[in-house]
This record gives C-alpha cells, sequence and structure tokens, in this order.
C-alpha cells in the first residue's frame, strides 16, 4: 500500500474525479488548497499592488491505495494532461509507507 497525492486546480475538480473513479480507486479524501507560483509574472509586477500575491483555488486529493490502482489512474492522468490547452496540469506523486496502523 502506498499514500497517493493528487493535486489541480479546481477547474479540474469533476475530472480528477471520474479518473480516481476509472483507476478504481473509490476511497480517498479532498482538501481545498491555495496553490502559488514562486516566480513573478510579468501581471503580478506590472500591477499596482506588487506586493499582494494571489493563489489558485485547487484541490488535493489522497489516497491509501495500492500499486496497480496508482497505475492505471497515472496512464490516464497523463492521457488528460497531453489534452490540454492550459498550463495547469494534474500533478500526482506516491509515498511509500513504511509503516501504519
Amino acid at each position: 500500500m502506498k499514500l497517493l497525492i493528487v493535486t489541480v486546480v479546481d477547474y479540474y475538480k469533476k475530472d480528477i474525479i471520474r479518473l480516481f473513479k476509472q483507476a478504481q480507486i473509490n476511497n480517498f479524501s479532498e482538501s481545498d488548497i491555495e496553490g502559488f507560483k514562486a516566480d513573478a509574472s510579468v501581471k503580478m509586477s506590472s500591477s499596482w499592488f506588487v506586493s499582494e500575491q494571489s493563489g489558485a483555488d485547487s484541490e488535493m486529493f489522497f489516497s491509501f491505495t495500492e500499486d496497480e490502482k496508482i497505475d492505471v489512474l497515472f496512464n490516464l492522468i497523463k492521457e488528460f494532461n497531453n489534452n490540454l490547452e492550459t498550463n495547469n496540469p494534474i500533478k500526482a506523486v506516491v509515498v511509500p509507507i513504511e509503516r501504519s496502523i
């Protein structure tokens, strides 16, 4: 069993839930988060209020699940990201679990 962590912008929330179901990952948790990029964009540097930063409304999903289901989900995410027209891909990582209760 491993810990799967996925982050998406709010716009893709329904899409990632669909991908989780396609990968048969039926048990997962979700949390609202705010994502930031460290580099100053042209838009931000030209703002009247440069010291103010606004983040992107995002979601973080996590699940303790099996390798086989994670492999299926990663393939689905790769396919999804390849068809994006934006610069906000779904991101996913896997963390091994050394101990659990």
